[in-house]
């Protein structure tokens, strides 16, 4: 008995089951086509306009700060769960661990961006023209560019790059390996130390979640932000630090959909609890919204010559049919469904919401990366090129989601020894 209701017994294994294997090879096999269409797409951009291989490179880009988000947003949720605490956290954790162990990925995912964008310059014009006084005489780019490559050479540079780029994700790995080895040391105490453990994951997580916003921060200028060196936004790191969860949430979610047609998942993912995560992921639209629309309002109000263009490189030319899907796709419908209370319920409907969540979160990136390099910036080019933004991160996506499969069957899906384990093990009534 539990609160006064029957209560299940854990099922008997814990592991996950054998189709997660078939999950990993369909994303291996979607990895290879997407990769495969990707260096076609390119030999024709090269054909077309000789832009194919640098569009490439800029699907790479794309590609990596998702998979980047993925992984290190997973980490900043455990954070978020651990102090907030919740029988919403016990179920999701598994995945979210699994996610964040694929940082060894995410680290080779960076080596290109690193070499060809920043030691090679093919990606970051300080990179490219270091020696500003020079390009600036030959007209390769203008007085503000110069000026601005001047003046940020200090911290735009690529040595620069290279090790806050390094030191950060190390010390983001180090976080990740404490609290996968803590989760297992936790499960295996044979005392339950229910106060031991929630006050070390605490501790970690408290200072753990402040130090992870403020390294993000510094990850998106140089990532980002700097592809547009004349350009700064003081909320700028906030819409990555929400639209990382917006996409780990929902990939979490339909990771439980498809596990709950076998056991452990199948009698321990309620329609509470499914309920509460559809919750939460409502709650992460409304803060998207608000960091987003909030960006747009301080740059509006602002009216500053030194801002204003980062808009109207973004909705002129072309580009503002794809704000404007942006918007219905971001916002508008993920905001519709999740106000529904029955659909939050309902496995199939929700994985609908997630799955446009998910593609959303890599419409946004392109908004938000493309027009920052001067050929595209208000000038939407409907050629070959433009096609490897689908392509190439679709590709590393797949690659990212085999090693996460992988990952997600070397550990039990349920946390063994947890407060909220009896909670999960009530039948779906105690709390309707």
């Amino acid at each position: 008995m539990a609160n006064g209701y029957f209560t299940k017994g854990l099922p008997s294994t814990l592991e996950a089951p054998v189709f997660v294997d078939k999950w990993r090879l369909r994303a291996l096999i979607a990895g290879v086509v997407f990769a495969a269409i990707a260096v076609i797409m390119a030999f024709l951009g090269e054909l077309q306009n000789g832009l194919g291989w640098l569009h490439l490179l800029r699907g790479w880009l794309d590609g990596f700060v998702a998979c980047f988000g993925f992984c290190f947003g997973a980490m900043a949720l455990l954070f978020v769960q651990y102090l907030s605490g919740g029988k919403w956290g016990l179920i999701v954790r598994r995945p979210l661990e699994a996610m964040t162990r694929t940082w060894p990925l995410i680290v080779l995912m960076f080596l290109p961006v690193g070499f060809f964008g920043a030691t090679q310059g093919r990606l970051y014009i300080w990179a490219k023209y270091a020696d500003w006084r020079t390009a600036l005489q030959k007209g390769l780019i203008n007085h503000d560019q110069a000026h601005a490559i001047q003046w940020k050479q200090p911290m735009l540079n690529a040595g620069n790059f290279w090790w806050v780029s390094l030191v950060c994700m190390g010390i983001f790995a180090l976080y990740v390996t404490t609290l996968n080895k803590w989760s297992l040391k936790r499960d295996a105490d044979p005392e339950p130390n229910v106060a031991y453990w929630r006050t070390k994951f605490e501790n970690l997580s408290g200072f753990g979640v402040v130090l992870f916003a403020a390294l993000l921060f510094i990850l998106v200028i140089y990532w980002v932000m700097s592809i547009d060196p004349t350009w700064y936004s003081t909320i700028y790191g906030f819409q990555y630090l929400v639209g990382e969860p917006f996409m780990v949430l929902p990939l979490a979610i339909l990771t439980l959909i498809g596990l709950k047609k076998a056991e452990p998942i199948k009698s321990t993912f309620r329609t509470i609890e499914q309920h509460d995560l559809g919750k939460l992921c409502f709650a992460l639209v409304m803060l998207n919204i608000y960091f987003a629309f909030g960006a747009f309002l301080i740059i509006w109000s602002g009216n500053s010559p030194e801002e204003i263009p980062w808009y109207l490189d973004r909705i002129r030319g072309g580009w503002g049919v794809i704000a404007t899907l942006d918007v219905i796709l971001h916002w508008l419908i993920p905001f519709s469904l999740l106000l529904s209370r029955d659909l939050k319920r309902i496995g199939r409907k929700l994985a609908i919401a997630c799955c446009v969540m998910i593609f959303a979160g890599f419409w946004d990136l392109f908004w938000l990366i493309e027009p920052s390099f001067r050929d595209a910036a208000r000038n939407l080019q409907l050629t070959w090129g433009i096609l490897e933004y689908a392509a190439m991160p679709a590709a590393m996506f797949c690659f990212w989601l085999v090693y996460y499969f992988q990952q997600l069957k070397r550990r039990p899906l349920i946390a063994t020894n947890d407060p909220h384990l009896a909670e999960i093990l009530e039948h779906d009534y105690a709390h309707a």
